[in-house]
């Protein structure tokens, strides 16, 4: 009977230890949160073609008997990865641990996989490895953005503002280029950063020194990948008179010396008045 007991015991004890999950975990703090255990999976969300994006950790976890270690791991690093795509794995000790990867610029449209990698060099702490299965949907659609006003108004020579609100929906924090086509005097490009989730207002400043109604193109271009791109139809109106002057002061840049603050202010109140009229 008592041997009995023991086997059933002992059954009992091998069966906990086999189910009980691993102490150790991995928690993953960017492009979303989430705290991973051995062989866990992990959706990253979505990325252009070409870009690049960071997968973000913190390198504290707990051991097998669950005392906490505040440097429990080391790098993070990429196992495996689709074909044509790059990893540069984690400064090692750095905390927190940032891998970059970056997709192959011809990825097709759909959801890859990637094994990703917890270690403890030389297995110091007694944790080995942990690895994860890690998952992201590669697509061009990785932002949004919205124009406050499809015509602009400006006197000659005079800049006026594109007002774009700037959505970036994607994994990656590659910056943008905003640039623009059709007007013969203004061709800059400018380089801006839109972080994950955080809706950025950029003003983009246009201008033409003659007379005109100008039918221009408004682009926005990922800087690392041409395939992530929106482009816009806009139209610029440029006149030579009074209200249009100071409706354009009121848009573009204060560029002339500060003793002329007091008359840029005088005019914005002219223009003011006369919408009111």
């Amino acid at each position: 009977m008592r041997l009995h007991y023991a086997l059933a015991f002992v059954s009992l004890l091998l069966a906990l230890m086999v189910e009980a999950p691993s102490a150790m975990y991995l928690q993953v703090t960017g492009p979303v949160q989430a705290t991973l255990h051995q062989n866990s999976s992990i959706y990253l969300g979505k990325v252009g073609p070409g870009e690049s994006f960071y997968v973000e950790a913190s390198a504290a976890t707990t051991n097998a008997t669950g005392t906490f270690i505040s440097i429990g791991w080391d790098t993070l690093e990429a196992v495996s990865l689709p074909s044509g795509w790059s990893s540069e794995q984690s400064p090692l000790y750095a905390n927190p641990m940032k891998l970059k990867i970056t997709v192959a610029p011809n990825a097709p449209n759909g959801t890859y996989n990637m094994v990703i990698r917890a270690v403890n060099v030389q297995n110091y702490s007694r944790l080995g490895n942990l690895t994860v299965n890690a998952y992201v949907n590669v697509t061009p659609d990785v932002f949004t953005a919205s124009i406050a006003q499809n015509t602009l108004y400006s006197g000659i020579g005079q800049p006026t503002n594109v007002q774009i609100l700037l959505n970036n929906t994607g994994a990656s924090d590659d910056p943008f280029v905003i640039s623009s086509s059709g007007l013969p005097a203004f061709n800059l490009s400018y380089e801006v950063i839109a972080r994950k989730g955080v809706p950025a207002q950029i003003s983009y400043p246009v201008f033409e020194n003659e007379p005109g109604v100008y039918k221009f193109t408004l682009s926005i271009t990922s800087a690392t990948s041409p395939i992530v791109h929106k482009s816009y139809k806009l139209k610029l109106v440029v006149k030579s008179n009074l209200a249009n002057d100071y409706a354009a002061t009121g848009q573009g840049f204060l560029i002339s010396p500060i003793i002329y603050e007091p008359t840029y202010a005088f005019m914005l109140l002219v223009d003011a008045i006369s919408k009111l009229l």
